[in-house]
């Protein structure tokens, strides 16, 4: 019998999380799977005279559900297989970081300029006068690390960008192009193991998010091939097993991506699409391991 470890984080779960992780569970013990569920809080792992000692057993594989890259890479160098792998997880965790590797790729995404790191703050804002001529205003500004919808600001005007700049100066943070276009509209993908397994359209008319978490709606669409081409174009760069993307809408139609999830919740799209995202996932891994 295959036996799997399921690692989540140790200080409180969002519900995504907690869905994801029944889904998973329910899907590998239909498959005579052993499943064992730990918090990264669990994992004592650490470096004793050079190496790396775990007080794990072994494995067939981790599904690593966590953001920890810390307990992730000693537990890839002691030889767990970890999917998502932490170099993808760290890739899609920075969301600046995001867009540098899928830049000089023939990917379209918003314009995006990245925050200057600030040890100490001397009131200096001249920096986002070249930004504002590059970008334009309204803009999006996002924290690099988040999810959700959460950590993303839109700025109307430059008094706008002027009071988000000023709370985030010590937090990495993008600047980004606003996509009138798709205000408040994008499409979730699931790509699994390279291929396309399903889709959905978020939309929430009252805001500039679609995030069903921030009150969006989901929609089963007929999704263009050139908007699946990208999805997958993006795992393959990002080195990803199981990932959703966020592409939005541009002003022809054209595909944009917004961002790329190595750990995409389930719930939504299997609701909307009908689609089992989970045994997708699972079976996948089984083939693989």
């Amino acid at each position: 019998m295959k036996k799997v470890l399921i690692v989540i984080n140790g200080y409180g779960l969002a519900g995504g999380i907690q869905h994801q992780v029944k889904r998973l569970k329910e899907e590998f013990s239909k498959r005579g799977v052993e499943v064992e569920i730990i918090k990264n809080t669990q994992v004592f792992a650490y470096i004793f005279e050079g190496n790396i000692k775990i007080s794990l057993p072994k494995y067939d594989f981790v599904l690593y559900l966590d953001k920890d890259r810390y307990v992730a890479e000693l537990l890839e160098k002691a030889g767990y297989k970890l999917f998502n792998s932490i170099d993808s997880i760290i890739k899609c965790d920075d969301k600046m970081l995001t867009h540098i590797c899928l830049a000089n790729e023939g990917i379209k995404m918003p314009t995006s300029i990245s925050s200057t790191l600030c040890y100490t703050d001397n009131g200096n804002r001249d920096y986002l006068k070249p930004v504002i001529e590059k970008i334009g205003l309204p803009m999006i500004v996002k924290e690099n690390y988040g999810s959700l919808g959460k950590q993303v600001y839109f700025a109307e005007n430059y008094n706008e960008l002027l009071e988000i700049e000023n709370r985030l100066i010590h937090v990495p943070h993008i600047f980004q192009e606003f996509i009138s276009s798709s205000k408040g509209k994008d499409y979730r993908i699931i790509v699994i193991g390279g291929k396309v397994v399903a889709y959905m359209k978020r939309e929430n008319p009252n805001s500039y998010l679609s995030n069903l978490a921030t009150g969006g709606s989901a929609s089963k669409v007929k999704l263009p091939g050139k908007y699946l081409k990208i999805a997958e174009k993006c795992a393959h760069i990002l080195g990803l097993d199981y990932c959703g993307v966020d592409i939005l809408e541009g002003p022809n139609g054209e595909p944009i991506v917004s961002e790329v999830n190595s750990n995409a919740f389930y719930e939504g799209i299997e609701k909307t699409t009908g689609v089992n995202v989970a045994g997708c996932y699972v079976d996948y891994l089984l083939n693989k391991n």
